[in-house]
C-alpha cells in the first residue's frame, strides 16, 4: 500500500456567499484569522468555530465546488426584533431575489480580486481544472447553485438567472418553500415548482434533489429531463430521518447518471446525534465513509458517490467530525477509503473525478 497523496477534490456544496454577506466573514482571510475575529461573538453557536476559508480550501487542494446561494422567503416568519444577519428567511420572493442577487455580487467580487474562477461551461471547466491543478495559489473554482428556488420570483425568471451565471437549482430548504416541500415537511410540487421544472428542462439547467420532500422527490425526478443530482445527501439506512435519501431515492438517482454528495453535518452521519448537545468530535470520520460506502454498495461501483461537505452550512467545529479542524481535513477520507479497500481510482472518482464527469456531461460546452 502506498502513502497517502493529496489528491485534487471537489467539494458540491459550500455556502461562501452566506458565510460572507449574512455571516460577515472575509472568506481571503485563514479560518484562524476568521476565528480570531468572531471570539467574544454569542450570536451563533458556530462563531468562532468556523472551518471554511478560500487559503484553507487551497492548502485541501479544492480546486472547485459548488457555491450556493441561499435565503428562503416565508411569509409566515414574523421579523425577529435586532434582525439577526446570518437569520435565512425574508418575508417575500422579491426580497429573497434581491439577497440572492448581492450573494452572487460577492462571487463576482472575488472573481475580479483573482480569488475565484466562476465555472459556468464545459470549456471553462477545462481550462479551470488544467490551470489550477499544477498551482498551489489557484483561484478556487465556483460553479453557482442555488439552495432552494424561493429566489427565482417566477419560474420564467430562471432563465434571467441562467444567464447571470446560475447552472444548478435546489427546489427547496426546509418546510414549504414556494416551489416544493422541503425537509421536515410532507408535501407535492407546487403548481408554481412543476413549472420551474419545465423550464429546468428546457435550459438544461442540473437540477439539485437534496431537502426536497420524499414526494416532492419523487414527482421532481419524474418530471425532470435535465440532469439531476444531490449535492449534499446521506443514507436514510444508516441515519433515519428525512433528510436523508432512502434506498429507493439513491437507486433512482443512481439510474440518471447522478452523484450523491456526503455530508459533514454530525447529525446526518450518526444516529442519536442531538443538535446542541452532541459533539461532532465524538462522531469519528469513518462514518462519512460509511454513507460514501453504502452509495458504492447500491450502484456496485464508485462512479456515484463523491463530496459535498456543507461544512460551515450554519455550523462549525461543534457538529464536524472528529479530526475536521478545516475543510483542508477532507484530505483524512483518502486513509480511510484505502482501509475499506477503495484503490486510487475509487478514490480518485470520490475526491473529485464523479462530479467531474457529471460536470463535463451537464455543463454546456460552450
Amino acid at each position: 500500500m502506498g502513502m497517502s497523496k493529496i489528491r485534487p477534490i471537489i467539494d458540491s456544496h459550500l455556502d461562501l456567499s452566506w458565510n460572507a454577506v449574512q455571516w460577515n466573514r472575509d472568506l481571503r482571510q485563514d479560518v484562524a484569522a476568521i476565528r480570531q475575529r468572531e471570539s467574544g461573538m454569542t450570536d451563533r453557536k458556530a462563531r468562532g468555530r468556523s472551518t471554511v476559508a478560500l487559503p484553507d480550501m487551497r492548502r485541501g487542494r479544492i480546486i472547485l465546488c459548488l457555491g450556493t446561494l441561499l435565503v428562503r422567503a416565508k411569509s409566515d416568519v414574523s421579523p425577529a426584533e435586532g434582525f439577526r444577519r446570518t437569520d435565512l428567511d425574508v418575508a417575500t420572493q422579491e426580497i429573497a431575489y434581491s439577497v440572492a442577487q448581492g450573494q452572487l455580487a460577492y462571487y463576482r467580487a472575488l472573481q475580479e480580486r483573482g480569488e475565484i474562477t466562476i465555472v459556468c461551461t464545459g470549456r471553462e471547466l477545462e481550462a479551470h481544472w488544467d490551470s489550477a491543478k499544477g498551482k498551489p495559489d489557484f483561484p478556487v473554482g465556483v460553479v453557482i447553485a442555488m439552495e432552494g428556488a424561493d429566489p427565482i420570483i417566477e419560474p420564467h425568471h430562471l432563465e434571467r438567472w441562467w444567464r447571470d451565471g446560475l447552472r444548478a437549482v435546489g427546489l427547496a430548504h426546509y418546510g414549504q418553500g414556494h416551489y416544493a416541500m422541503g425537509t421536515g415537511g410532507s408535501g407535492p410540487l407546487t403548481a408554481k415548482g412543476r413549472a420551474l421544472i419545465d423550464e429546468v428542462n428546457r435550459l438544461g439547467m442540473i437540477l439539485d434533489l437534496t431537502h426536497s420532500s420524499d414526494p416532492s422527490f419523487f414527482e421532481a425526478i419524474g418530471r425532470c429531463t435535465a440532469p439531476v443530482m444531490a449535492s449534499h445527501n446521506n443514507c436514510r439506512a444508516l441515519v433515519a430521518g428525512d433528510r436523508q435519501f432512502s434506498n429507493e431515492q439513491i437507486k433512482l438517482l443512481i439510474q440518471r447518471g447522478g452523484v450523491i454528495g456526503a455530508a459533514f453535518d454530525a447529525w446526518m452521519l450518526q444516529p442519536g446525534f442531538v443538535v446542541g448537545e452532541s459533539k461532532g468530535q465524538d462522531v469519528p470520520l469513518d462514518r462519512v465513509v460509511d454513507h460514501i460506502d453504502h452509495v458504492c454498495q447500491i450502484a456496485g461501483n464508485s462512479r456515484h458517490a463523491a463530496i459535498g461537505s456543507d461544512l460551515d452550512g450554519g455550523f462549525g467545529t461543534e457538529q464536524s467530525p472528529a479530526g475536521v479542524d478545516t475543510i483542508a481535513d477532507l484530505q483524512q477520507l483518502e486513509p480511510i477509503l484505502r482501509a475499506r479497500g477503495y484503490d486510487d481510482a475509487d478514490t480518485d472518482n470520490i475526491f473529485h473525478g464523479n462530479w467531474l464527469r457529471f460536470l463535463r456531461e451537464s455543463l454546456p460546452s460552450q
